[in-house]
């Protein structure tokens, strides 16, 4: 199996990484579990300065992981640069904070002495998305350092290149080597990884299908999970908003990473009474909108980040239609070369009676 890194604007292959044997991941597996041993053992102080370091690192190249993310999954680049920043700004909160966050916690009891105790666990995998390549990784691997534990990342197959960038962050801030590997491996190879004896927890960012495989093969081996899985958010409009306002914040929230965030606005609710105005509104914001390569600092909707994504959005479109829903703008592909631009990501509308 072949890991390849596509640029979704134009469809040019960048690079292709072959899968790791069973061998490779194996022995990757142990390194990462060897380093851990002296790792733990490390005083906050230390772990504290290198992790001040890596958010050092993230600034320092904040241009080149920018377009890095832009290259490979599309993101606009100014958006790029401050999901870096919110990385840097994530390891520096944790360096600061971990030692008393993670201060033994007493506690009454009939003992002499009773206390809670935050002690590392060992080596922690993550199971990452691609739409927010370098931040979902940093939000896990931040605390999950600090805390001494190690980190494996298993990150979405369309995202190679972010994902030994990441690796190559704490490698240049002088974290111990093997303190933090990317395996490169698709998602058939994960639950052999789950079962590795060196895996102590996972955690996972993703589609509730991924979720329950990986949380129900952690439950099997009696190992913790945490997932963060998919929603539908409403954006509510109501009768006394401020429509100017909402109509800014609205497509904002429905724009965010070109559409492609968990927490964007997916679903919007509108009383009839402003209705009308709202949606004119929403409209004229959007033909506002620059698309275009992602690369370039103006653009602000770049392309979906795969071609499989981009087909199945036009399919709901369609689908929308068909049920009753008027396009207001766009509605339809656009663009040159493998993965195309969708235009303006088309309004689709229905009022309730």
């Amino acid at each position: 199996m072949a890991l390849e890194s596509l640029n979704p604007a134009t469809g040019e292959l960048l690079e292709t990484f072959f899968e790791w044997s069973d061998e490779q991941v194996t022995s990757a597996i142990e390194a990462v579990h060897t380093s851990y041993l002296t790792w733990r053992t490390t005083t906050f102080s230390q772990r504290k300065q290198l992790m001040l370091q890596a958010a050092k690192v993230l600034r320092d190249k904040v241009e080149h992981y920018a377009l890095i993310m832009a290259q490979e999954m599309g993101k606009p680049i100014v958006e790029g640069q401050a999901e870096v920043e919110k990385c840097a700004l994530v390891c520096e909160y944790y360096a600061q904070n971990a030692e008393e966050m993670l201060a033994d916690e007493p506690i009454a009891s009939d003992a002499g002495k009773s206390y809670v105790a935050f002690r590392p666990q060992g080596v922690v995998l993550a199971v990452m998305p691609w739409n927010f390549p370098f931040w979902q990784v940093f939000r896990f691997a931040a605390p999950a350092l600090m805390a001494g534990n190690a980190g494996v990342l298993k990150h979405a197959s369309n995202v190679p290149r972010c994902a030994l960038a990441i690796e190559e962050v704490f490698i240049e801030a002088g974290f111990p080597a093997d303190i933090f590997r990317t395996l490169m491996i698709g998602s058939g190879k994960v639950s052999q990884v789950i079962e590795n004896p060196y895996i102590v927890a996972t955690t996972l960012t993703g589609s509730d299908i991924a979720g329950r495989k990986v949380a129900e093969k952690s439950g099997a081996m009696l190992k913790k999970s945490v997932m963060e899985l998919g929603g539908s958010d409403p954006f509510v409009v109501l009768d006394d908003a401020d429509l100017d306002e909402a109509a800014v914040m609205g497509t904002k929230g429905r724009c965010l990473n070109s559409g492609q965030s968990c927490i964007a606005a997916k679903r919007f609710i509108v009383v009839d009474s402003v209705y009308d105005q709202f949606v004119e509104k929403f409209k004229s914001n959007f033909e506002s909108l620059i698309m275009g390569d992602p690369a370039n600092i103006n653009t602000q909707i770049g392309p979906q980040a795969r071609h499989d994504l981009m087909e199945e959005l036009h399919g709901q479109v369609e689908a929308s239609v068909a049920m009753g829903a008027k396009i207001l703008l766009g509605g339809k592909p656009t663009g040159e070369g493998y993965l195309v631009l969708v235009a303006s990501y088309p309004i689709t509308v229905s009022r309730s009676s």
